[in-house]
């Protein structure tokens, strides 16, 4: 095994970092010439929030303790040599993308199976060139280990970005605060790999504080700051086994949707619009800024809920309306979209979160818990209303709501929903409830869950580590 020192920072954050730099001491992927820079990203547990994060929604996230290591090595040539522990790896030279090219390009460069995952990578790389306007001279070799599952709704594709991001920056000397790392990390999600994810992922996984929500208003990354959890309550994530994907068809429809409501909107509210390319449009909205989330629930029940359509059609659409103000999604002419549900979640959801937040910030002991729980348990309904619901979430849901006598207060399906994980709000010390509601979820299904807990620091906060090998 090979020795190391270290230049900066501290190898003994946790058992996990040590064991990762460990292992990056002893990998034939580095070599003794350049130092090598060590970063870390948690994942996250969407307490409240969500699929509004697009409509300019307050949203409330936790950093959890399970988190992607990143090791960069800068190298002479101008490849990037890309590991992962879990056995994928891929060359993928920097000349593909000079110019530099067009994002639509750069896509195409990942849209088979076995190397989108890269696109969370390289695509890094890209997005520092077209957006900071960096000269990549060296290439790296970048190795990649996370504990973040993928597929179960903690913002493991976040964490990785976040994490290369954080890597990439530092070896290569380019400055940038905590926010902007990770708006240009959504910008890789979004125009490298393709999944059209809101911001809250990226701030959270950059920004966040151990142990405490990150206040996130999106419009389009304003942090509010970070809430206290009371010493009476912890929060818990349990995976349902159902596979959830931000990039998948129910995500990018609702999402849609809500900009196709917000656009209905516009029009009846006499906004001034104006047609761009094809399929988009511009609003001028003075009122609301661009976001659905700025409605109050009173404006939006008394002037705009009723006229909504349940059902459009997407040609119907775009014959009356022209298009969406979305950079990222567009109204497919054969999609059917339930605009009227879809909308209105990001006005009540809003609504929700605003009070959960206030709650936390008047906390007046944990008679208010059972509060806050429903406040969960109404956003998880509306998720399902939305075409987002999964049997095994509402499994989860049920089982919460049926162990109330038991400490546990409230649960929602996070993220983008359809699947993934579900976030429940219970008393402390309540590792054991949670462990018996596991067991009676995996008899009723035959899937043993994954149980999230605990929380960490954002990879702002983590900073980096970098080793002479």
């Amino acid at each position: 095994m090979r020795t190391f020192s270290v230049i900066e920072g501290s190898a003994n954050e946790s058992a996990e970092t040590t064991r990762f730099i460990e292992s990056v001491s002893s990998s034939d992927l580095f070599n003794k010439a350049e130092p090598v820079v060590v970063t870390r990203a948690p994942g996250r547990l969407d307490v409240m929030g969500g699929i509004a994060d697009y409509s300019g929604s307050l949203v409330l996230q936790l950093p959890i303790a399970d988190a992607t290591y990143v090791a960069l090595q800068k190298s002479e040539a101008r490849t990037l040599r890309i590991r992962s522990q879990k056995t994928r790896s891929i060359e993928i030279g920097l000349q593909n993308f000079d110019g530099p090219v067009e994002y639509e390009a750069a896509r195409a460069l990942f849209t088979k199976a076995e190397n989108h995952w890269a696109a969370y990578v390289a695509g890094v790389f890209l997005v520092l060139m077209r957006e900071k306007n960096t000269r990549f001279e060296k290439g790296a070799s970048l190795m990649i280990h996370s504990t973040v599952p993928e597929g179960k709704g903690v913002a493991s594709s976040a964490a990785l970005e976040v994490a290369v991001m954080q890597a990439v920056t530092t070896a290569f000397g380019i400055e940038m605060d905590c926010r902007e790392l990770a708006t240009l990390c959504q910008k890789v999600e979004n125009l490298v790999a393709g999944a059209p994810c809101g911001i809250m992922d990226q701030m959270t996984s950059a920004c966040g504080e151990d142990n405490r929500l990150l206040e996130l208003l999106c419009q389009p990354d304003q942090l509010l700051g970070a809430l206290g959890i009371p010493d009476e309550l912890e929060l818990w994530g349990v995976d349902s086994g159902v596979r959830h994907a931000v990039s998948g068809s129910d995500y990018t429809v609702v999402r849609t949707a809500a900009f196709m409501g917000y656009r209905i909107i516009a029009d009846l509210a006499g906004l001034r619009v104006t047609p761009a390319e094809a399929g988009k449009v511009s609003i001028e909205d003075p009122r609301w800024k661009g976001y659905l989330a700025n409605i109050t629930q009173l404006n939006f029940d008394e002037n705009y809920l009723s006229t909504l359509p349940e059902i459009m059609k997407g040609d119907n659409f775009l014959s009356r309306y022209q298009g969406i103000t979305d950079s990222v999604t567009s109204v497919q002419p054969e999609g059917e979209y339930l605009v009227r549900q879809a909308t209105s979640h990001a006005v009540y959801e809003n609504a929700r979160v605003q009070s959960f937040a206030s709650m936390l910030k008047n906390w007046q002991g944990i008679e208010r818990a059972p509060d806050l729980g429903q406040l969960m348990f109404e956003s998880h309904r509306s998720y399902s209303d939305c075409g987002l619901g999964a049997e095994a979430t509402d499994l989860i849901v049920d089982l919460v709501r049926n162990s109330a006598a038991n400490g546990l207060f409230g649960a929602r399906i996070t993220g983008g929903g359809s699947g993934g994980t579900v976030a429940i709000l219970a008393r402390a010390s309540a590792r054991a409830t949670i462990e018996k509601l596991a067991i009676r979820f995996s008899e009723q299904t035959g899937y043993k869950p994954i149980i999230f807990s605990g929380s960490s620091p954002g990879a702002c906060k983590f900073g980096h580590v970098r080793l002479k090998i």
